[in-house]
């Protein structure tokens, strides 16, 4: 088991390396500007993100007790997306600070409300889960909305920034998401060990001295925090916290001592791929790293669910 730990983070630190180098061949007197002031900040901003995603996502699972929750069903990028169209769509002042503040209140609110749900006592997980996937079709709905009402300028603006791009010039998303998301994945993973307590269900974690309540709005409110400002810098990616952890888990078992800093590296090295995909399945046109996810999340997640229910994890 040791040996796949190693090869799996062995293969994603690689992977993630090498992302910069796909591509059209960089020769010419423009190679190092397009390496080092293209290539190589989209590929540190995508580790930065995909990591976030894989690691909250695999946060999320363990705290809504279902291999389904994620940032993306639970509503916290839908609330993050709602509040960042709306600084878009309204025009806002203020540029990225006041984007990612409504990022950040708009993810507080559905989380918030989901917690709600999954604190009442009342509620089975999957009736939570449910309730997270109201809370993204209703945010979903007024996200649509406000790009309707919005002047055409605004909306070319919006349309652009909710199908999930990293391209960029520079390091700005580096030197803006790094002391936002660092902090946010050494909180989730030194809770680790009571999120492994507490997957074996609430009152024995309580009686091993877990705050329940603690840990739930612990974990929600730096996810949310995290999630947010990806967000707000590059626009809603889906699938990434909702498939990586199941990868990871199919490898090296359901420990969360494993799956939690895997579940990070994994997510960098499969954001920043799909990128590279993104950017060279058409030559001279890009997709959106979102389209990409989704359209390669989807299959893949059916499959894994399948698969599992063939040969399922002790």
């Amino acid at each position: 088991m040791t040996a796949r730990v190693v090869s799996v983070a062995a293969l994603s630190l690689a992977l993630t390396a090498v992302a910069a180098l796909i591509g059209p061949s960089l020769a010419g007197t423009q190679a190092s500007f397009i390496l080092w002031q293209l290539r190589v900040p989209r590929v540190l901003v995508g580790a930065l993100v995909g990591g976030t995603l894989g690691l909250t996502g695999a946060c999320f699972q363990t705290l809504f007790a279902n291999p389904l929750a994620s940032e993306s069903t639970v509503g916290t990028t839908a609330g993050a997306t709602l509040g960042a169209l709306a600084a878009l769509a309204l025009e806002l002042p203020g540029g990225f600070p006041v984007l990612f503040a409504c990022a950040c209140f708009g993810a507080g609110l559905a989380s918030v409300a989901v917690t709600f749900v999954a604190a009442s006592g009342r509620a089975s997980m999957n009736d939570v889960l449910l309730a997270g996937i109201t809370v993204t079709v209703a945010t979903g709905a007024l996200s649509v909305g406000l790009q309707y009402l919005s002047d055409s300028r605004a909306l070319v603006a919006a349309a652009r920034w909710s199908l999930g791009q990293l391209p960029q010039v520079g390091y700005d998303g580096v030197f803006v998401l790094t002391p936002v998301v660092l902090p946010c994945w050494l909180l989730l993973l030194a809770r680790g060990r009571a999120l492994q307590t507490f997957a074996f269900g609430e009152e024995l974690a309580e009686s091993r001295g877990v705050n329940v309540r603690a840990l739930r709005r612990l974990v929600l409110a730096v996810g949310s925090l995290a999630v947010a400002a990806c967000v707000a810098w590059c626009g809603p990616i889906a699938f990434v916290g909702l498939i990586v952890p199941h990868v990871v888990r199919r490898i090296v078992g359901p420990e969360l001592r494993r799956v939690l800093p895997l579940s990070l590296l994994t997510g960098a090295a499969f954001l920043v791929l799909c990128d590279a995909l993104a950017r060279t399945l058409s030559p001279g046109r890009e997709l959106p790293v979102g389209v990409v996810t989704a359209a390669l999340g989807a299959p893949s997640l059916i499959f894994l669910l399948l698969r599992a229910r063939q040969n399922p994890v002790a």
